[in-house]
């Protein structure tokens, strides 16, 4: 008889985003006449982009051609790619070598496969409210989790308490699931006390693109220092509407050298290198290419103006809660936000009103940690009409 992972005994039942299709699902076979507005989980609604598609249709017709018939490709990703992405990181006042970017197919497997780096006995950092992924990940290898509380007297941007030993770090920024952007002063602040603990920061960067304060860093590696203590994940899930698609990137610097208990020196680039290769066979070609246009000039251009229709429904939502003096974050440089339940409700429960008489479908901070059990989270990813009817239903609510 095998011996089971028996730390899956120490996670929630459900995932968050399954727990609320179980009870839309519910409240459908009820209501099947009710039309219900779904600004909850963070998918997009805006098409591939021209240019994008353009380039998926060129390498399928390569595929069917032997002379550009592409099989297994290297598994770090094609240089054209790699390339490409280290020229945008340089337009955005980072340096980042081509050779420390890995393609993969999603910023959430990444940021949960990089557990395998890393021994049971780290202790693990992590801000409340946090994406669950990051805790649900290292739960499953039955690492200690510390938790640094994200509240609204901090702006729900926690700082290094330097009593507190940590290995690792998570930081999200523009957050997931707040909406709160860390400045670059704050940053230097957690590369200064990662590189005092020996530390390193895994660095979740998925919704760069929203970022439209140019004073605010959209990479770790705006920041000196950070290549010696820091890992980033990025993705175009939502830059380039890439959710069914399938494509992101890791930066892993070469600095990232620690001693193992043998005495050897371990470098996690040359470790993620084996792991990737070992256990990943390569992003498909045809979604490389079509990442490629992306980074170019028109290809950009093309997917800023997704992302600006996104950011009008982020006002619409602001305007809102604003008009009914509800405290909220984000909505500004992020694609959440994050807002205070009104009369005094938990999350669960305004979940449930909110689908009970409204007809509207978002995300209960409780699913996000202890410090969101009176929060609640709306995305802007909706269609313009959808989100404007929305928020007209809830402010006739409240």
């Amino acid at each position: 008889m095998p011996l089971l992972n028996e730390n899956y005994q120490n996670l929630e039942e459900s995932y968050l985003f399954a727990e609320i299709a179980r009870r839309v699902s519910k409240y459908e076979e009820a209501h099947p006449d009710q039309k219900i507005i779904r600004l909850g989980i963070g998918d997009v609604t805006k098409p591939l982009t021209k240019k994008v598609i353009e380039a998926l249709h060129k390498a399928v017709e390569e595929q069917a051609v032997s002379e550009t018939f592409r099989g297994y490709g290297p598994e770090k990703g094609y240089d054209f790619l790699r390339n490409a992405i280290s020229a945008y990181y340089k337009k955005n006042g980072a340096d980042v070598d081509p050779d420390t970017i890995f393609i993969s197919d999603g910023a959430k497997s990444d940021t949960g496969n990089i557990t395998d780096l890393f021994g049971k006995e780290n202790v693990v950092l992590v801000p409340d409210p946090v994406y669950p992924v990051y805790v649900d990940t290292n739960l499953m290898d039955g690492r200690k989790i510390v938790y640094m509380n994200g509240t609204a007297e901090n702006d729900f941007l926690p700082m290094p308490d330097p009593s507190v030993k940590a290995d690792l770090i998570y930081l999200c920024s523009p957050n997931n699931p707040t909406g709160a952007c860390y400045s670059k002063e704050q940053l230097e602040k957690w590369v200064a006390y990662a590189k005092e603990m020996q530390a390193v920061i895994l660095f979740d960067a998925a919704y760069e693109a929203f970022v439209s304060d140019p004073a605010l860093p959209r990479s770790i590696f705006e920041i000196e220092g950070a290549k010696e203590c820091a890992i980033e994940f990025c993705s175009l899930s939502k830059t380039a509407g890439f959710t069914g698609t399938r494509c992101s990137y890791t930066v892993i610097p070469k600095e990232l050298v620690f001693p193992a208990s043998n005495g050897a020196e371990l470098s996690l680039h040359a470790m993620w290198n084996r792991r990737h290769s070992t256990k990943f066979n390569g992003t498909p070609y045809i979604v490389q290419r079509a990442a490629e246009a992306v980074f170019t000039e028109e290809g950009m251009a093309e997917c800023m103006e997704n992302i600006e229709y996104y950011r009008q429904n982020a006002k619409i939502i602001a305007d809102v809660l604003r008009k009914k003096n509800i405290p909220f974050t984000g909505g500004v440089n992020s694609p959440y936000i994050w807002f205070e339940c009104p009369k005094g409700m938990e999350s669960w429960e305004f979940f449930d009103y909110l689908l009970t008489h409204a007809q509207v479908v978002g995300t209960p901070g409780a699913g996000f940690g202890e410090n969101g059990k009176n929060y609640f989270r709306l995305t802007a990813f909706g269609q313009h009409e959808s989100t404007a009817e929305a928020m007209r239903r809830f402010e006739e609510l409240f």
